[in-house]
């Protein structure tokens, strides 16, 4: 991990704050376009992005998008044959998908959602492309999700990892690798943020995003507020947040209170073993809540893709920014907090230990599902 000063950091809430801006950053591009996603729906959202990708691409700007096989397996093909014929550039993270296939790879997925913009700033969250009302079950609610606009220094590095992945993967697609565009260097903003991109991989970087959430915990003597959509942490990861919570820090989680899939029940197995040691659990209950966000006291936030189970922490790659600035803190924390304080219920230790036996049983099988399914696939935890 590599901290960098010089940055903007700027948060952006849902879909309402970050397609508008993406939107005005395609069309203000005059060079270079990358764009990562894992699902691109083509919906409201996705054929208004098409729209300007197709723009941009007829101006004469290179622009490359990056799909996950799996993620957005329902693009129809021939929607793809439309953007390449206005001159989009689109390239599949392990397009082949087999239903019956158990091999590892299987369940390595592009995961991320960063955009870079002629090399001077960037976008990374957890927002794919797709319209947040687009919510299983018909909601009324909006899907809650965030990610930042990055201006700064930081951006070299983001956009370094961007061209890296799309130039390895041409390769092994056997597709021509066109020379990149010159670019100047993103501009250092005068008393501007201290931040990293980190990144997790395969190879290089399989654990990073993991190491950068257990040192904040465990430098944290206040608090301690994660907001995770997918929730299954390792065995250093609890005992991490155990021992904060130990040594008199408020740790509170923001989960999931609407399962999306059935192996979402195994974030339950955990609850009893946080509400004992005084770990706080809130559910989100007014819609679908897909976040992936982090505050530790007031010097350490971050907000990504990385969801904090195995799938993310160790098949996937993934990419999140870590900040470290007071105001940013601020300003995560109380969004965080409004949505623990009115669109949340708390999870009770009494209530838990005696009105929930069957979903306590149901939780524990789902939870032995998970476990074998990474003993399956040859995986192991950092421990």
């Amino acid at each position: 991990m590599r901290w960098k000063a010089g940055n903007r950091i700027t948060l952006l809430r849902n879909g309402t704050e970050f397609f508008p801006a993406l939107a005005a950053s395609i069309e203000a591009a005059q060079r270079e376009i990358y764009i990562q996603t894992y699902i691109y729906e083509l919906d409201a959202t996705g054929t208004m992005i098409g729209e300007k990708l197709k723009a941009a691409a007829a101006r004469g700007v290179v622009v490359n998008l990056f799909l996950d096989g799996f993620g957005s397996r329902k693009l129809p093909p021939e929607y793809v044959l439309e953007l390449e014929a206005f001159g989009v550039k689109v390239m599949y993270y392990r397009p082949k998908i087999s239903a019956w296939s158990f091999k590892r790879s299987r369940l390595r997925r592009l995961h991320r959602k960063v955009s870079v913009f002629d090399g001077q700033h960037a976008y990374v969250g957890g927002i794919n492309i797709i319209d947040d009302m687009n919510v299983p079950s018909n909601l009324d609610a909006p899907r809650v999700d965030y990610a930042v606009r990055v201006d700064g220094a930081l951006v070299f590095d983001i956009h370094a990892s961007v061209r890296k992945l799309w130039r390895r993967l041409a390769w092994m697609h056997l597709r021509e690798v066109e020379a990149f565009p010159s670019l100047p260097a993103p501009l250092f903003i005068n008393n501007g943020m201290r931040a990293a991109f980190v990144v997790r991989d395969n190879v290089l970087h399989r654990h990073d995003i993991e190491r950068g959430y257990l040192k904040a915990i465990g430098k944290a003597r206040v608090e301690i507020i994660i907001a995770s959509a997918y929730f299954v942490p390792g065995k250093k990861f609890r005992q991490a947040l155990i021992k904060a919570a130990q040594r008199g820090v408020r740790v509170r989680l923001l989960l999931q209170g609407r399962m999306e899939y059935w192996l979402m029940f195994a974030t339950h197995e955990v609850y009893g073993l946080f509400l004992r040691h005084g770990i706080e659990i809130y559910e989100y209950r007014a819609s679908f809540m897909h976040s992936k966000v982090a505050v530790t006291d007031s010097r350490w936030a971050t907000v990504g893709s990385s969801n904090l189970d195995p799938f993310s922490l160790l098949l996937a790659r993934e990419a999140n920014i870590m900040v470290q600035d007071k105001t940013f803190n601020a300003q995560l924390k109380a969004d965080l907090e409004q949505a623990i304080e009115e669109k949340s219920i708390k999870v009770r230790p009494e209530d838990w230990s005696r009105r929930h036996v069957f979903k306590r049983v149901f939780s524990l099988l789902v939870y032995i599902v998970v476990r074998l399914m990474i003993g399956l696939f040859g995986l192991k935890e950092k421990q």
